[in-house]
């Protein structure tokens, strides 16, 4: 309850700070934009908040979502529906976080290098799957019949028409709804306790007679598949991705957004309230920094200061808990 509280009052200077660094900084299109970016950065660490509370790490969101963009749209521009090129992209997520809840269960390798291997293949995929970037323009072009359900899916994922305009911030809404199922499982279920015990001490729940290695790759598919949504999410937000930086660097925003929501990188800790705070950090921390006219360059420094920030915050509660 301290690190939930400790991060809404940060949310609160933060939206003061936009209101008093620019007079548009509170204006109803800016907060719809921003409300937009919250929701698709939850989305991703909602799914990475899953597998640190189980110990475990992903390094490969990013590309994953890039790959799935670039997938989604390819698809398209090959005549398939885009129902069908999101089912497609959502299964090849899944399928990746199976393969990667094996590798680390089966063969006992670190997530860590798992998904940074994960990482390097799917921007790869990325690059061999087209030759340059692929936008809405490109696709309408050469598949008009699937503008319909462009339209629609748009309209009810983004928010936007596909002219663009931003009517309401419905990515915030599906996050919402995201989190309110994860909430569910987590802590109204048996399964969601079974998470935490894993993360907490593996080798006491394996002796409780929970099935760890399913509980952790079920968590990895999770992960991976609303990495894949997002990148759908993603192309059709922006209306077109880029191979080479689609998605890029969205681990580390998703990995600070669940340590500052209160997820313990060493495992057993955290709370969907706190994921969707964390997360709505960054996105807001990214627009005050553009209307106090910080260059973009800073914003790695941000973040790496952040999640060390909240690396030593986690440690220092752990040790007064341990003492009290």
């Amino acid at each position: 309850m301290i690190r939930i509280a400790g991060v809404l009052g940060l949310l609160l200077l933060m939206y003061l700070g936009l209101g008093l660094t620019d007079e548009n900084g509170l204006s109803a299109s800016n907060l719809r934009d921003v409300t937009n970016r919250q929701g698709f950065y939850g989305v991703v660490t909602l799914g990475v908040a899953v597998l640190i509370i189980t110990g475990a790490i992903d390094l490969s969101i990013g590309s994953v979502v890039g790959f799935s963009a670039i997938l989604f749209g390819t698809m398209i521009l090959k005549g398939y529906s885009p129902f069908v090129a999101t089912i497609c992209a959502m299964s090849i997520g899944a399928i990746t976080g199976l393969i990667y809840g094996l590798l680390v269960t089966k063969l006992r390798l670190q997530s860590f290098l798992v998904t940074l291997c994960g990482l390097f293949i799917f921007r790869g995929l990325a690059r061999w799957t087209s030759d340059g970037n692929i936008g809405l323009s490109q696709v309408m072009s050469k598949a008009p019949e699937a503008e319909g359900q462009l339209t629609l899916l748009r309209r009810v994922l983004i928010g936007k028409t596909f002219d663009g305009e931003l009517l309401f911030p419905n990515e915030f809404v599906v996050m919402l709804a995201l989190a309110g199922l994860l909430a569910v499982v987590l802590h109204l279920t048996i399964y969601g306790r079974y998470w935490y015990a894993i993360g907490y001490n593996e080798r006491a729940a394996r002796f409780a007679g929970i099935d760890t290695d399913r509980m952790r790759i079920v968590g990895f598919v999770l992960c991976s598949t609303l990495a894949s949504f997002a990148g759908v999410m993603l192309f059709l937000d922006y209306g077109q991705a880029t191979p080479e930086s689609a998605g890029e660097f969205l681990e580390l925003y998703a990995i600070t957004g669940a340590v500052l929501g209160g997820c313990s990188l060493k495992g057993g800790e955290g709370t969907v309230p706190g994921m969707v705070l964390g997360a709505m950090v960054l996105p807001l921390l990214r627009n005050l920094m553009v209307f106090a006219e910080i260059r973009d360059a800073v914003m790695p420094v941000v973040i790496g200061m952040t999640l060390m920030s909240g690396a030593m915050v986690d440690e220092f509660l752990r040790r007064v808990q341990g003492r009290s």
